[in-house]
């Protein structure tokens, strides 16, 4: 009972009405709306991990995870099961249900990473033969198709001749006695053809009269010529209706058949639409996945928010909603908040406790990474509105009888560890919040209860989370290592919460400074101030000098994250700046390398001319004295085009140097100008560097020796082999069996090596999945007498989905 109370005190149903608005099947919707709480911590997981599985899925794909076509079957299927007959659009609905069920596994077996959601599917039948079946004998529209039985389509042929022929006869009655008949109409009444007739001629057209007109004037008459034809066709109707009758049946008796599948499948489709729920409202509200932490690990919670009103604010135009930041230690069992009434103490305790909940059931956290939080076995809660001027002894007896059921849910969960209830053992995972803990009574009594059930759940509840205005419980903190502070934040100055939770500063009431600027005595006030005490004074003098100093470091905080971002930017620009000063030092070495080689190039045709000339002439020793002296002068006019490389850099012992390809800043030990290498560290390491790998802070690199290559001997050309023709895929020699079963696609394969024998190669689509099918679409391969090998096609035909047959 005390966790139904406390799921309701939560306002847990709110929340899964709104989840249930992101299902897209009327199943998923119930199933949201009665969202049931794991019990166990890999329940737990396993849901977890299904939503974070769809919500990878959903960010890569552009479309194709739909749930058109599936509907909730479940009471047709129980009628089918018990000998009843289901209707055509029962049918047709069993048929589009198949038929989505096998689209959204195909999408699964198409993605490798997705092993939780495989295992969910892997033992879903989907019946494609059932699906063919009603798709064959019903139409779009729900009916029986004439193509169910050759029997129905002649019925139905003799049903449009006949009544063909009523509506010629009617036709020539209405022309012959046009001026006793009230309108040119022909219509119907029940299953038989009549015409409006006036009353007063009624004799002129005989017949049998079906029904009159409200004012007397009109008589819908049957001829007595169409009476026998009328009949005729009545017995047809009954004739099309049995034989209707017996091909649903048929159908019916399919389905019963497999009733069990089917349940299992629509089962299946409930919890993907249920992850799907959960994954799209997880996002809608910027959750996070969570992380359940282990006993001694510290929770943590940044900018959590209260999921009801962040639907709030964007649906309904609500305030803007203000997150809170939680971050308890793995020895905190107690957390006493303290604040002024409104100051956002409830909503807090609602918040975590949603957040548990939210965890457990799969659902992400609407809170920055990194979510982390243990997995409470129970959440229990006594949380009531305090607000109001009614104080009366009811209301504390309400909150008693409350707590004892907490206390005895407690006592249960542990079991035999707690012997008597104010027995120690250790705590068992449970989160317990209690608003306004010991209120309704007198102060001196109830802070006493107060402070003896906080001892108690420190004792037996993981975590505690208790609201009070009780300055006694302030101090637990300084007497037991178990407790911690906390408060909700109050502007003096515009006497409003900020709705800010602060953690180990105990609140202030506030009572007498808001008293004061509301414009109440002086001398009330002063008088009051007397009245409480000095010590109380210094106490609360004390936790605003701390409230101020959080406020300075909080502003010092944010003033260092600007400056943070300015150097960021700053260091981006640099980066950017640098690394076009790189570029254009490459493009600059480009343009030289081209200057070079138009330069080598023009002496080459220029010392190949001199040659000519001297080939030409009479080689004698003036003419080779010329030729050296025109050499001479090509080297002298090349050399002076040439651009000069500068050694404008060689490094130093003691410099900064930048080791590009470890991208590091290293100090130089020594520089070995023979092995044109350095020895350099950086952090505790020391490594023999070489020029290449070096370069300037300023991005200069050193000039080493170009070393002279020693001729390479170019092997002779060997003849090459014959390759093997390319395989050319088509849709003859391509079949495609995802989302089949290996049975079932053994009959298809036989059916596409007969008719692909000619084109060498088979391709097989089977797709990735868990690997069964391909398994055993191998396996097939293995046996059959007409495939000499097959092989996995290459990454960018398909990789591992795809399989190719070579035949024989």
């Amino acid at each position: 009972m005390i966790h139904q109370e406390t799921l309701n005190l939560l306002e847990w149903p709110r929340l899964c009405q709104h989840l249930a608005t992101f299902a897209a099947t009327k199943m998923g919707v119930v199933a949201a709306r009665n969202l049931p709480i794991p019990t166990t911590l890999p329940e737990s997981k396993q849901l977890l991990a299904q939503t974070q599985e769809i919500y990878r899925l959903e960010q890569t794909l552009d479309a194709g995870w739909t749930f058109e076509g599936i509907t909730d079957v479940g009471d047709s299927l129980d009628r089918a099961k018990i000998g009843g007959m289901l209707s055509g659009q029962e049918l047709l609905n069993i048929a589009t249900t198949l038929a989505g069920m096998r689209r959204l596994r195909r999408v699964i077996d198409n993605y490798e990473d997705l092993p939780v959601l495989t295992e969910l599917i892997a033992d879903i039948r989907t019946y494609p033969e059932l699906e063919q079946a009603i798709h064959h004998c019903i139409d779009e529209g729900g009916k029986v198709a004439e193509r169910a039985s050759p029997k129905l389509g002649e019925i139905r042929h003799r049903l449009r001749e006949i009544r063909d022929r009523i509506y010629q006869k009617l036709q020539n009655i209405m022309q012959q006695k046009s001026a006793a008949i009230q309108e040119t109409l022909i219509t119907q009444r029940g299953d038989r053809f009549v015409i409006p007739v006036k009353a007063p001629q009624k004799e002129q057209i005989p017949g049998i009269i079906h029904d009159t007109s409200s004012t007397g004037v009109t008589l819908y008459i049957e001829p007595n010529s169409i009476v026998e034809m009328g009949n005729k066709r009545r017995q047809y109707l009954r004739q099309e209706q049995a034989e209707e009758e017996a091909i649903l049946r048929q159908l019916t008796e399919q389905v019963a058949a497999v009733e069990e599948d089917l349940e299992y499948l629509l089962a299946i489709a409930t919890l993907l639409d249920l992850a799907t729920a959960r994954a799209r409202y997880s996002f809608w509200l910027g959750g996070n996945a969570p992380r359940f932490i282990e006993e001694g690990e510290t929770v943590t919670l940044r900018q959590l928010q209260h999921p009801l009103l962040v639907w709030q604010e964007k649906h309904e135009q609500g305030f803007p909603v203000v997150p809170i930041n939680v971050q308890i230690n793995p020895n905190i069992r107690v957390i006493a908040i303290t604040g002024p009434n409104t100051g956002g103490k409830t909503v807090t305790l609602k918040t975590l406790g949603l957040a548990a909940l939210m965890a457990k059931v799969g659902l992400f956290v609407p809170a920055k990474e990194p979510v982390e939080l243990p997995w409470f076995e129970q959440i229990l809660a006594d949380i009531g509105d305090e607000q109001s001027i009614e104080q009366s002894l009811s209301t504390f007896s309400g909150h008693i009888r409350r707590i004892v059921r907490i206390l005895e849910a407690l006592e249960e969960a542990g079991g035999e560890n707690v012997p008597h209830p104010l027995t120690p053992s250790p705590p068992h995972s449970s989160l317990v919040l209690l608003d306004e803990v010991g209120a309704g009574t007198d102060p001196a009594e109830g802070s006493a209860l107060a402070i003896a059930l906080l001892h108690y759940l420190a004792d037996h509840a993981l975590l505690t989370m208790a609201t009070t205005h009780y300055g006694e419980l302030k101090a637990l903190k300084y007497q037991d290592a178990r407790f911690e502070n906390a408060s909700v934040e109050f502007d003096d100055r515009t006497l409003s919460p900020t709705y800010r939770l602060l953690w180990g500063i105990p609140g202030r009431s506030n009572a007498l400074s808001i008293a004061q600027r509301l414009g109440l005595s002086t001398d009330i006030i002063e008088e009051a101030k007397t009245r409480i005490g000095g010590l109380s004074q210094e106490i609360n003098e004390v936790i605003a000098g701390l409230e101020e100093q959080r406020r300075q470091q909080e502003q010092k905080a944010l003033e260092a994250k600007k400056l943070l971002q300015q150097t960021e930017k700053f260091y981006t620009e640099v980066s950017e700046k640098a690394a076009s000063l790189q570029e254009r030092e490459r493009e600059l070495k480009r343009y030289q390398d081209q200057e070079v080689q138009k330069a080598i190039a023009q002496a080459k045709e220029e010392i190949a001319q001199v040659i000519r000339q001297l080939q030409q002439g009479e080689k004698t020793g003036q003419k080779a004295q010329q030729a050296t002296e025109g050499l001479a002068k090509i080297t002298q006019k090349q050399l002076a085009k040439t651009p000069k490389r500068s050694l404008n850099y060689q490094p130093k012992v003691g410099e900064k140097i930048r080791l590009p390809n470890l991208g590091q800043t290293a100090e130089v030990l020594e520089v070995s100008e023979e092995n044109e290498a350095v020895i350099v560290r950086f952090g505790l390491m020391k490594m023999n560097v070489p020029f290449t790998e070096i370069e300037s802070l300023d991005g200069k690199k050193v000039e080493t020796k170009v070393k002279e290559k020693t001729p390479s001997v170019t092997p002779s050309p060997q003849p090459s082999k014959p390759q093997s023709l390319p395989t050319i895929r088509t849709s003859q020699n391509t079949i495609d069996i995802r989302g089949s079963r290996v049975d079932e696609a053994e009959s298809d394969l036989e059916n596409a090596i007969a008719k692909a024998t000619t084109s060498g190669v088979l391709w097989i689509i089977h797709g990735k999945g868990t690997g069964k099918l391909r398994a055993g679409v191998h396996e097939f391969l293995k046996r059959h007498p007409q495939i000499d090998k097959f092989e996995l096609a290459t990454q960018n035909e398909g990789g591992s989905g795809v399989t190719l047959a070579y035949f024989k």
